[in-house]
């Protein structure tokens, strides 16, 4: 498969994604999930806090699409092996909260009220967790997928977040900002440039660009992490000698992106870039020890990762 077309399948698989609806046109009845109660866990990170903060889960029939350079038989044998259903794969949707004092930092958003049914519960989590949508003071995007932007808007087009400035990874926005390049590309990523332009254009200059490895505030800094989208960031909160990462979507499901480091989900726009990156970032965390999440792992979406086989366990905190 050449990368146009990989790029054009992987936002194509990316709207299937976000808009349920598409799911279910002639999709097999398999269930449907159950979100965590509760919806949030904190962790601290010396004088600092991460909390996860569920906005929902989305069931999706497991077909030959999922994994696109292993067959299904194989994907399937590895979720059996770890006692996982076969017919679906359940995906997550997991924004990470960041307390520093009384600054308030949220990472990736969800889909406020434009997600599936299953989705949409970062407000109320965020509120059982002891904090207002309202009074998040920065929003930081890791890409532009919209499962991690459509968060920002409600339905009716008014932000979710008043007061809060929005930064954004330089290339990302630099990719998706290019209408020259977009309109070569298949019909899905236009609809998710137009998407991103829309969303983005809403909060007008308090969206910030920075370049991956600039630090964001004290104690927050961010890492290329490209592939996945063309200028995906990953986040490292450090303070008082403690670490957490998160991932965003270096992986999709872990039980098999992470135990299969090399496997490519359909929604990858770069696979082999998208494949060198996990193995890259992983290899870290392993080394390091260090305390990480991901935005579609299961929750409490904290946890570390030790070397399996040929690649990696996710291990939650208890």
């Amino acid at each position: 498969m050449d990368r146009r077309h990989f790029l054009g399948a992987g936002i194509a698989g990316a709207s299937v994604l976000t808009f349920s609806s598409v799911l279910s046109q002639s999709a097999p009845n398999v269930g449907t999930p159950t979100p965590p109660a509760p919806g949030f866990r904190r962790m601290k990170v010396g004088a600092m806090e991460v909390i996860a903060v569920n906005d929902g889960v989305l069931r999706r029939p497991l077909g030959d699409e999922f994994v696109r350079n292993a067959p299904l038989e194989q994907v399937k044998s590895l979720l059996a092996s770890q006692n996982l259903p076969t017919d679906h794969v359940d995906i997550p949707f997991t924004p990470y909260l960041v307390v520093a004092g009384n600054t308030k930092f949220l990472i990736d958003t969800g889909f406020a009220d434009n997600g599936p049914p299953t989705a949409g519960r970062l407000k109320a989590n965020l509120a059982a967790a002891g904090h207002d949508i309202a009074s998040i003071d920065h929003v930081i995007i890791s890409h532009f997928h919209g499962d991690h932007i459509n968060g920002l808007l409600n339905k009716d087009g008014s932000q979710v977040f008043p007061k809060a400035r929005i930064h954004v990874p330089a290339p990302e926005m630099a990719f998706w900002s290019d209408d020259a390049r977009i309109a070569t590309l298949p019909q899905g990523v236009q609809g998710a440039a137009a998407n991103a332009k829309r969303i983005f254009g809403a909060y007008g200059d308090r969206v910030v660009r920075f370049e991956p490895g600039a630090e964001l505030a004290p104690g927050i800094r961010s890492a290329a992490a490209f592939g996945h989208t063309p200028g995906m960031s990953v986040f490292t909160v450090s303070s008082e000698g403690q670490s957490f990462m998160y991932v965003a979507d270096v992986t999709n499901v872990p039980s098999l992106f992470a135990r299969s480091p090399d496997w490519a989900v359909t929604f990858d726009m770069d696979a082999e870039m998208a494949r060198q990156t996990r193995r890259r970032i992983f290899d870290q965390l392993v080394k390091d020890k260090m305390a990480m999440g991901g935005f579609h792992f299961p929750f409490p979406a904290i946890g570390t990762l030790e070397a399996a086989g040929s690649g990696y366990q996710f291990k939650p905190i208890a």
